[in-house]
């Protein structure tokens, strides 16, 4: 067994595209993964499944949250150990300067060619920055990741990869959820 974090992108927001997380825990309990457990109304799902692509994973939940509720809502999955050294790689760790309450990272579908980063590599939008590593785009936003351009269509727009974003602290919680579910197997 394999312990899954799957992120939806862009629920839960204002008025649209509402998803209940006991409805999205009972939908993803009828598709047989085990240990399911929600995190926060913006789509996170942790769970344990038989040995599994994580992107195979994330197509199957789309396309059942598509029949079950009627929303095209994109997913990204990673595993634990991906989550776990996407947290440890944070650029922004050893920064003093750095509130990482101001430090998002930005999930990636899969890593960008070297043509897409080399395009924005010296893109600027003080006071925010941003690094990519493999596919995990760290971000830091002093002003709030809802003021910031670096923003998930940003991203997507310029890497051609799909993304989905999560706080230092939901990250990291993420993760805890995950490793406890991890001990149980």
């Amino acid at each position: 067994m394999n312990t899954l974090i799957s992120m939806l992108r862009g629920i839960n927001l204002g008025s649209k595209n509402k998803l209940a997380m006991a409805d999205l825990k009972a939908m993803c309990e009828q598709m047989n993964l085990k240990n399911v457990t929600t995190y926060i109304q913006s789509g996170n799902v942790i769970f344990s499944v038989d040995k599994s692509n994580p992107a195979d994973i994330s197509k199957k939940i789309e396309s059942a949250i598509h029949k079950k509720f009627g929303m095209s809502i994109p997913v990204i999955t990673r595993t634990i150990d991906e989550i776990r050294n996407a947290i440890k790689r944070n650029p922004y760790l050893a920064a003093k300067d750095k509130d990482l309450g101001n430090v998002y990272l930005t999930y990636l579908e899969f890593a960008p060619g070297s043509n897409e980063i080399a395009a924005i590599r010296d893109y600027s939008a003080p006071p925010d920055d941003f690094l990519i590593n493999g596919e995990t785009v760290y971000i830091y936003c002093p002003g709030g990741y809802g003021n910031t351009k670096l923003n998930n269509n940003f991203f997507e727009r310029k890497l051609k990869t799909r993304a989905t974003t999560r706080n230092w602290k939901t990250s990291n919680e993420l993760l805890n959820i995950a490793t406890k579910i991890e001990e149980l197997l």
